[in-house]
Formats: C-alpha cells, sequence, structure tokens
C-alpha cells in the first residue's frame, strides 16, 4: 500500500481516481491546529498512506488559510507522502477562492440546501475556477441529519437522489461526489440506518469518485459494503475531537500537572490514534 504514495502535495482527483478504481478509500481528517496537522500528516506517513487534511469553513476562527497551507506543505515535504490539502464544507464563493490562491488543492463547495437549480450552477462556475487552477472540486446532493457532539450546521436528513446525481455530475463537472445515505455528521444516537440500495443505484449511473461524509463511528461492516459499492473517500472529524478530549480529560484527572508542552505532544499521539484506526480500516477493505 506504501507504494501508492510518491511523496507531493497533490489533487484529490488524482487520489481518488485509483481508489475508487482499486476499492479502497482515502481518510480525509479534519484539523483546526498545530497538532491536529501533525497528528494526521505523521499518521499517514508511518503507515505510509496517502492522506486528505482537511480544513473546513467553521475553523477560520482558529487558523488562516495561509497558515494551514504553510504548515501542510512543510510538513508533507517531510513526510514522503500524498497528501490533499482540502477545504471542507464551504458555502461562501470567497472563501474558496482565497482556499485557491493560498495553495489548496482540493475545494468542497456545499450548495446542498440550495435549490438543486442553483446548486448546479454555483457547483459549475467554482469548478470552471478551479480546474484553471489546478485544483479539485468536491461538491454535495442531499443532507446529512445531526448527531451528537457535531459541528456542522443541523440539518433534515435528505437521501442522495441518484438520477439527479447523475444530471449534477454531467452539468457541473465535479471531481468527487458527496452523497447522503444515511450517515450523519456526529456521532450516532442510535443504531445506523445506511442505505446500500441508494448507493448501488448511485454508483451505476456516476463514474467519478464518491465520499461518504460523516465516517465517525459508522460500523466496519458497513463502511466496507460503501467502499465495495463507489465510495473512495471517507470523512473523519468528530471522533478526532470527542477522543483526544476524552483522553486529555483522563490525562489530566490523573493528578499530574503536566506542562503545557507535554499536553500538546499528547494531543498529536491522540489524533495520530484516530487517523490509524481509520485509515487501516479504509485501506483494507
Amino acid at each position: 500500500m506504501a507504494g501508492r504514495c510518491s511523496g507531493m502535495i497533490t489533487s484529490l482527483s488524482r487520489i481518488l481516481r485509483a481508489a475508487r478504481q482499486e476499492k479502497y478509500a482515502v481518510g480525509s481528517f479534519n484539523v483546526y491546529n498545530y497538532e491536529t496537522i501533525r497528528g494526521v500528516i505523521e499518521a499517514g506517513r508511518e503507515l505510509g498512506f496517502p492522506t486528505i487534511v482537511a480544513f473546513g469553513e467553521n475553523y477560520l476562527p482558529n487558523m488562516e488559510l495561509a497558515e494551514v497551507s504553510s504548515l501542510v506543505r512543510r510538513m508533507a515535504d517531510k513526510a514522503g507522502i500524498d497528501v490533499v490539502l482540502h477545504l471542507d464544507h464551504c458555502k461562501s464563493f470567497d472563501n474558496i477562492i482565497r482556499a485557491i490562491a493560498a495553495g489548496f488543492t482540493s475545494v468542497m463547495y456545499d450548495g446542498s440546501a440550495l435549490p438543486l437549480a442553483e446548486n448546479t450552477a454555483k457547483t459549475a462556475q467554482i469548478v470552471n475556477i478551479a480546474r484553471a487552477a489546478g485544483v479539485s472540486v468536491e461538491a454535495e446532493l442531499g443532507a446529512l441529519a445531526g448527531g451528537e457532539f457535531s459541528n456542522e450546521e443541523a440539518a433534515s436528513e435528505v437521501y442522495t437522489d441518484p438520477e439527479q446525481a447523475r444530471q449534477f455530475v454531467s452539468a457541473t463537472g465535479i471531481d468527487a461526489l458527496a452523497v447522503s445515505i444515511g450517515t450523519v455528521h456526529g456521532m450516532y444516537k442510535g443504531t445506523p440506518k445506511v442505505d446500500i440500495g441508494v448507493l448501488k443505484q448511485i454508483a451505476a449511473i456516476v463514474d467519478i469518485p464518491l465520499v461518504l461524509h460523516g465516517g465517525s463511528g459508522t460500523p466496519e461492516a458497513i463502511v466496507r459494503d460503501c467502499i465495495a459499492n463507489g465510495i473512495a473517500k471517507i470523512n473523519v472529524n468528530t471522533e478526532i475531537s470527542v477522543y483526544t478530549l476524552e483522553k486529555l480529560q483522563a490525562l489530566l484527572a490523573g493528578g499530574e500537572r503536566p506542562h503545557l508542552s507535554q499536553v500538546c505532544l499528547k494531543e498529536v499521539g491522540y489524533v495520530k490514534d484516530v487517523v490509524k484506526k481509520y485509515s487501516l480500516m479504509f485501506q483494507a477493505c
């Protein structure tokens, strides 16, 4: 699997085409600061797997786009793996342009809450701009419900319509399509009810890589089924936050008084735990 990496900052389309064809998935892991960026890239380096560093529009209060780009590029240069720098869940046209200018190699325009015609038109406009800069574009049809501990906007679940997906991909020229098939943003409140039948219908008529948002807490058997039926990218966000906070709380409750510098290193390690868990799951299919 390490042979899949050539060691470079690369485009989303490049690594996902191979993933869908060979029926594995690449993890897209959300980052919010130096420690999470380092954890994601170090985990990828230690496994020898390509990885996607995802920075969401929601986290702009934490870091500037140019800061994220500089850190990721510096760390990726030393890691020797393929790294995609991805702008996640962005609804702002201006922020997408800023991300492209800052050196992001992939952007996700989230127009899923818009009427189909408006989502199609705006997504196609962004594809034209991004393609001129060699940047990949992910878009979304349908809507995921909100689970526990999610940092995304609450929404009513709307499954992706397969025929609309085919028309949308054809009209926009996107590189990857995020689909709604029953996963949630955040952690599941009950038993996951993922509709593989809907995914199969979409995959049969849409030939680009498909994306599964809401990977945190999704059972491995469901993940494997999704990858076998066209999913090439799986997003993980909430579990990075929940697991890391739980481990840090336990550390601080243990009676020790560690220096902040030591806590930061622990944070890197906890992030790596989650990234490795899911990367191995996604690549083993």
